[in-house]
């Protein structure tokens, strides 16, 4: 017990906090029985408590003598020490979300991830990168790493329609991240009437939130650590007219920025080629930094803090060869046959009526019919087969409505929006349902008499396509036939042929196509389809009979089941149907033309000139083919962009159909065609396509690769995870097996577990049994045997383990452990803290906390001396536990040690304070308040002018309302009260930008100890003897002469070695292969050798665990080099794969001892001398 009077500021004491010591900081009387204290406990998190008389049997104050009692158990210390390590696994492994995800990223990936998207958090982020470069691949990186970092428990993916599933594919296939696509049934099902609060996981189409108000009311209530917007030009507004023009989906991009912390936009089009539009965009990101149009927003602007564009020709490989091939298109044109063209001109001409009727209807069913007339003209191009159903379909259609005219009822429209309706609005099924529906229904016709006269001139088409489809008088097949049979390009070298994709936009030409191909070449199993009336898992056998099966060689899929797939194992593609959007193009030659595809991509447009559009693509590829002559595939990139004299392509047909017929009318078309296709405009739209100066070249390539490398040599995953996992899993009550090689059987999870994720979990929940368990990726899914559950962090089962052993151990890491050093034949012993540095800004929390924006673990050992030296990644799996006898002589001894009583932790402290922590802040602070200085200057220099235009107004307002001159819309109070929003929101901002200012380093925490015994001092205090046949200072010598020689070999050879064994990385010597002394840019750029040297005539060596598990992670680079010392001689060799064979070590384990013969028989000798 403690009088109230012993607890003094600077007393340790225990009883406040359970066991855990907590330091005195402050202490207040109140008369003579009562004090309050301030105290921090052991994670330097303050407190205040008030003590009476009767508290003082529970509180007792540590004396000086000991700050740590060194008296847990060295085993549970270990094991509560690489729990820690690994909750905080993204200090100790870089690139964690790589090792534990099903992917190899690119140099482009790697570097949106680490290098920009994680060092700006809390992230407002545009990621531009062109068309197939893998943005949901850094997406689930980034998500992963921003789990395992304790920042992401609510993530919300908002997507096309189109997109949705292939989200939810990939993210559960490549990251093992469990999203629930949000649809009718589910969110109407919502058990608190919100489904937004209920999923924390959960992908949504992106027109289902913008044209819903009531899921958006229940959406504004929810919050979110991440929102993904995927295809995020759609959410764009226009400034049109001096005036902007919102639209629902730009609305819904506010509030989506307003309810999350962090923000991603994914877009590999953020630039329509307007200024004003595009600040309008970024405005989503940071409207006070980009929103309004009277300051700067006709010039371009810097943007590289918060978008990342890199465009498809600047992508590297990590052998630093273009990640892209080549790619080529071609025009293919065919002439109608003499009934075809009479077809199509009667069916054009019912259209261009059609079209003119329209004009003079609502607004609403205006865009409706001409919608409808779209479609039916696109069909006639594609198939008699496709132009026929469509006829039929929409005489029959329109024969049951006139039916129900007659009987009085009023047949009801087509209700849809088509305003801005877009291609990629709707899932596969639902967009080609929806479009059958609206191109049977939709008519302009008004009364009974035009409804009866319309499906007689329907009647006499349907009757003239069945003709051209009977007599199988079909050019356009023709054309394509003699592409199949003649074109070289089609079959390999092997004279087999090559895997073919060809896109058509209509199923009823769809299935027309399968007969003739099948027929052609004369195999049912050679073609396979994709289309939306499909079922997902359908599509997805399609899918990989096409990629795997030697015998499918054509695929024929329809436009909207298109999107969704990967298809760069074919390199060969025909549009056969034209699309009148051309981002659609773009879109199509992205399914081949993307990371995977090494072969040159070819792509044949089949077009009927003599047709009115036919005319207008003719024009468009033929220009096309010349630009891309001089500027390369770059031509392709930008095809969504394009504006024809600020119209759509669409548009454009749709003015060709109804007016082609007039030579005026083409002329001018072609004109509008060459003007938008020259090399001036091309030139200006791919430097605007690049947006900003980001580039990727060889160099930075090879740096990443080289950062890699360091990384993974003590990567986590999987040895570090594996070696933890089992035993602290069997040590809280579990039962694992080994099964299969990398893989385990869990036949029982305690029910500890189990609860403790019913208290910290918030995704999938813990299983009681797992039938295969494994922590290597490439264990995950083997051919003939169960699906493996990859244990990581943020897998609920480590994750459960990891608290709870950590809470049990609470106390040990602080009261610290007697460990010995087997490979230290010394006699100083030395102290090992861990020790935590942060830095803050001023930003408060909902805690009352400062947050912190930077974290850095050390481990940090001190000795007799004072000297402070890093400690490496890991030391104490290095260090064995003492048995109960050693640590009885130990602490023994201890207590004799005057140096172990001069508070040793405040001196771990102060190194910290004076070495560790002003690197840390500097680096921290410069990054920020570069970010900072460039955001205030851009919100002050944007809202000053807006404030000043308005400003501005409001007088020029108050003098015309003097004179009498009243405007409806706008008075001078109103101009006045913009300006003062603006002034306070600027002023708000700007204060806010201050408070992230207020960055300061926190005093270091020390979370825990041990107390280190090295070999030679331990059989002194045991009484066992001299530590060896040779003293401390012989094997220092001998491992001087060893790393010598080792650096002058690398040397010799032509690399850069340097030497870190100070760093206690795994290895001794980091030696740099130079680019020209690799076999291939894609080998290691490093080499990593560990030195053992030995007196000549020894038999054995010694390796750590560290050293054992960083050659298990870089079997490729790691050398082991054992060099015999004879006086000045030695003899070295290098050995590869040196535990190629053998048992992983168990997490007990901290060494072993191998036979050099054996070592040398079983690794490959790579050098020796």
């Amino acid at each position: 017990m403690a009088r109230l009077e012993d607890i003094t500021v600077g007393s340790h004491l225990t009883g406040i906090a359970g066991s855990e010591p907590v330091s005195v900081v402050a202490v207040q009387w109140y008369g003579t029985n009562v004090i309050e204290i301030t105290y921090k406990n052991s994670m330097g998190v303050p407190g205040t408590q008030l003590l009476y008389r009767e508290d003082e049997e529970s509180i007792h104050v540590k004396g000086d003598h000991l700050p740590w009692s060194f008296d847990a158990d060295g085993d549970r210390v270990r094991l509560a020490s690489e729990a820690y390590r690994i909750s905080l696994a993204h200090l100790f492994d870089t690139y964690l979300a790589v090792h534990t995800s099903s992917v190899e990223p690119l140099p482009h990936q790697i570097s949106a991830v680490y290098q920009e998207m994680l060092p700006r958090l809390p992230l407002r982020f545009v990621l531009a990168d062109d068309p197939g470069a893998g943005k949901t691949i850094m997406t689930g990186l980034f998500i992963k790493e921003l789990i395992a970092r304790g920042f992401l428990k609510r993530c919300l993916i908002v997507s096309p329609g189109s997109l949705v599933e292939q989200w939810q594919d990939e993210l559960f296939q490549k990251f093992h991240l469990h999203f629930e696509i949000l649809t009718n049934d589910r969110i109407e099902s919502a058990a608190t009437g919100n489904v937004f609060n209920e999923v924390d996981l959960c992908i949504c189409r992106l027109d289902k939130l913008a044209r819903n108000d009531d899921i958006q009311e229940k959406l504004k209530v929810s919050e979110w650590d991440l929102i993904v917007c995927d295809e995020a030009h759609k959410m764009s507004a226009t400034v049109w007219g001096g005036e902007v023009k919102y639209t629902r989906r730009f609305s819904l991009g506010r509030l989506l920025s307003n309810i999350t912390k962090n923000f991603l936009l994914l877009t590999a089009t953020p630039h329509n080629g307007k200024e004003e539009d595009f600040h309008l965009f970024l405005s989503l990101v940071d409207p006070d930094r980009f929103e309004g149009m009277h300051g700067n927003s006709q010039q371009a602007i810097d943007v590289s803090d918060v978008m990342r564009r890199l465009v498809k020709e600047e992508l590297l490989k990590f052998d630093g060869t273009p990640l892209f091939p080549e790619r080529i298109a071609y025009t293919v044109n065919y002439d109608l046959s003499d009934m075809e063209a009479k077809l199509y001109f009667a069916v054009t001409d019912y259209v261009q009526e059609e079209f003119n009727r329209a004009d003079k209807l609502n607004n609403e069913r205006k865009t409706t019919v001409g919608f409808a007339l779209t479609i039916l003209q696109r069909r006639l191009a594609s198939s008699p087969e496709a132009i026929y159903q469509s006829l039929r379909r929409r005489r029959e259609r329109l024969e049951h409505r006139l039916a129900e005219e007659r009987l009085g009822k009023r047949a009801s429209d087509i209700e849809a929006d088509f305003d801005d309706f877009d291609d990629d609005d709707l899932p596969p099924d639902e967009q080609e349902e929806m479009e059958e529906k609206v191109v049977d229904h939709a008519s302009a016709a008004a009364t009974i008499a035009e409804l009866e006269a319309e499906i007689r001139i329907l009647k006499r088409l349907e009757q003239m396509a069945n003709q051209v489809r009977i007599g199988g008088i079909d050019r356009k097949w023709e054309e394509l036939s003699r592409l199949l049979q003649d074109n070289d390009r089609m079959f390999g070298v092997d004279g087999q042929r090559e895997k073919l994709i060809i896109f058509t936009e209509h199923r009823d030409t769809l299935n027309y196509l399968t007969d003739k191909i099948r027929s052609l070449l004369g195999s049912e199993e050679a073609v396979v389809t994709i289309h939306g009336g499909m079922l997902r898992d359908e599509r997805r056998k399609a899918e990989q009979l096409f990629k795997q099966d030697i015998g499918v060689r054509v695929l024929i899929a329809t436009d909207a089941a298109g999107e969704g797939i990967n298809l760069q194992r074919a390199h060969l593609m025909i549009n056969y149907d034209l699309p009148w959007n051309p981002n659609r193009l773009e879109q199509r030659f992205g399914r081949i033309h993307r990371i995977g595809q090494t072969e040159v991509c070819h792509l044949w447009n089949l077009v009927a000139s003599e047709t009115r559009e036919g005319f207008v693509f003719q024009c468009l590829f033929q220009k096309l083919e010349e630009e891309r002559q001089a500027l390369g595939g770059k031509v392709f990139d930008i095809l969504g962009k394009m504006t024809f004299d600020n119209r759509s392509l669409r548009e454009l047909l749709i003015e060709a159909v109804r007016y082609g017929n007039d030579p005026k009318v083409r002329a001018r078309l072609n004109e509008v065609v060459d003007n938008t296709i020259n090399r001036d405009e091309f030139e200006k739209l791919i430097e605007e396509n690049a947006l900003t100066d980001d580039v990727m070249d060889v160099h930075t390539v090879m740096a990443i690769k080289e950062d890699m490398e360091r990384m993974e040599a003590h990567k986590l995953q999987p040895h570090f995870i594996e070696a933890f996992f089992v035993e602290a899993f069997q040590s809280v009550g579990g039962k694992i097996r080994r099964r299969e090689k990398g893989r385990y059987e869990i036949t029982s999870v305690p029910y500890a577990v189990r609860n403790r994720d019913t208290q910290i979990g918030y995704r999938e929940p813990v299983l009681t049994r797992y039938e295969r368990i494994c922590f290597d990726k490439e264990f995950c899914n083997i051919q003939g045997l169960a699906p493996a559950a990859l244990i990581c962090p943020g897998h609920p089962l480590l994750d459960a383990t990891l608290d709870l052993i950590r809470e049990r151990s609470v106390d040990v890491m602080k009261r610290g452990a007697v460990f010995i050093d087997e490979n230290d034949f010394g006699t100083s012993a030395r102290l090992l803290f861990y020790i935590e540095d942060s830095v803050q800004d001023g930003i408060i929390l909902k805690d009352g906390s400062r947050r912190t924006i930077s974290k850095h673990i050390h481990f940090v050992e001190l000795d007799e001396q004072g000297k402070t030296t890093g400690a490496g990644y890991a030391p104490y799996l290095d260090y064995r536990a003492a048995d109960e006898t050693e640590a009885a002589v130990v602490l023994k001894w201890v207590k004799t040690q005057q140096w172990l009583c001069d508070r040793v932790e405040d001196m771990a402290k102060t190194y910290a304070i004076t070495n560790l922590i002003p690197a840390h802040f500097a680096e921290v602070k410069a990054r920020k308040e570069a970010m900072l200085d460039k955001t205030a200057k851009a919100v002050k220099d944007r809202m000053t002018a807006e404030i000043q235009y308005w400003d501005y107004r409001a007088s020029e307002l108050q003098q015309k309302e003097a004179a009498g001159k009243v405007n409806s819309k706008l008075n001078s109070k109103l101009a006045s009260r913009r300006a003062d929003d603006l002034t306070a929101r600027m002023q708000a901002r700007l204060a806010e930008i201050e408070k992230e200012r207020r960055i300061s380093p926190m005093p270091p925490v020390v979370t825990g100890g041990a107390l280190i015994i090295p070999k030679g001092l331990l059989r002194i205090l045991t009484g066992s003897g001299t530590p060896g046949t040779f003293s401390s200072g012989d094997k220092q010598a001998i491992e001087y002469a060893a790393m010598s020689a080792v650096i002058q070999i690398e040397t010799s050879l032509g690399y850069k070695p340097k030497d870190v064994s100070a760093a206690k990385c795994g290895y001794d010597v980091e030696s740099y292969v130079p680019e020209a002394q690799r076999a291939r840019l894609t080998a290691y750029a490093l080499r990593m050798i560990e030195v053992k040297g030995r007196q000549k005539g020894a038999t054995t060596v010694t390796v750590s665990k560290n050293e054992m598990l960083t050659a298990l992670n870089k079997p490729e680079e790691f050398i082991l080099a054992i060099v015999e010392v004879d006086g000045a001689e030695t003899h070295t060799v290098y050995l590869k794969e040196p535990f190629n064979g053998i048992d992983k070590p168990s997490f007990m384990e901290v060494s072993r001892n191998f036979s050099i013969a054996e070592l040398v028989q079983n690794a490959k000798i790579v050098y020796q001398e």
